[in-house]
């Protein structure tokens, strides 16, 4: 008996290993800035990350201002935006990296950190949107980017902690209590 207990004790510690290796940490990402800047995210490490794919041309595109105000409201607070364009979504975001920051900048005055365009979903998906939508990269939960302004919530540890889908307002209730939160 004590045999079998062995074997399948080997057998568990190493799908536990194995599974531990799979995932990628957070700090191990990398991106580009609109300015073609490599953007590392081990500089992350000890503050909370809200990620979101961004669009100029969407229905939601005005949650750029709310987006802008909860930056200025929490930075200070070890808090951080990334801005991901993307234009899967009905190209929605069909300028260049440059414009696509003029645009933020001038029409909502965006000051948080905007990424080069990505894809975040497909054959093309970025690596940091592999990590936010994979369980085995995030070691949390497997989701799809269903629209453009889908916000993922990462702790001060780097681990994902929940998503914040596009009609749910960069003010609501979950952001905020998870950035109150210490």
């Amino acid at each position: 008996m004590n045999t079998k207990i062995n074997f399948l004790l080997i057998i568990l510690f190493t799908l536990i290993v194995s599974m531990a290796k799979a995932q990628k940490s957070f700090y191990e990402l990398k991106a580009k800035t609109t300015e073609g800047n490599e953007y590392s995210f081990s500089k992350l490490k000890g503050k909370k990350v809200l990620i979101v794919n961004t669009a100029s041309k969407c229905g939601y595109t005005p949650q750029f201002k709310d987006l802008e105000q909860l930056y200025k409201t929490y930075k200070d607070d070890n808090f951080v935006i990334l801005g991901f364009p993307s234009n899967d979504f009905f190209h929605q975001d069909p300028g260049t990296n440059l414009e696509i920051r003029e645009f933020c900048s001038k029409n909502y005055g965006v000051t948080f950190q905007i990424m080069e365009k990505i894809s975040v979903k497909g054959k093309d998906m970025d690596a940091v949107y592999q990590w936010l939508t994979k369980k085995e990269n995030n070691g949390k939960m497997d989701s799809d980017v269903k629209w453009n302004f889908q916000k993922y919530l990462i702790d001060s540890n780097g681990s994902l902690i929940d998503i914040a889908y596009s009609s749910e307002s960069p003010n609501c209730e979950k952001i905020i209590t998870w950035l109150k939160k210490k």
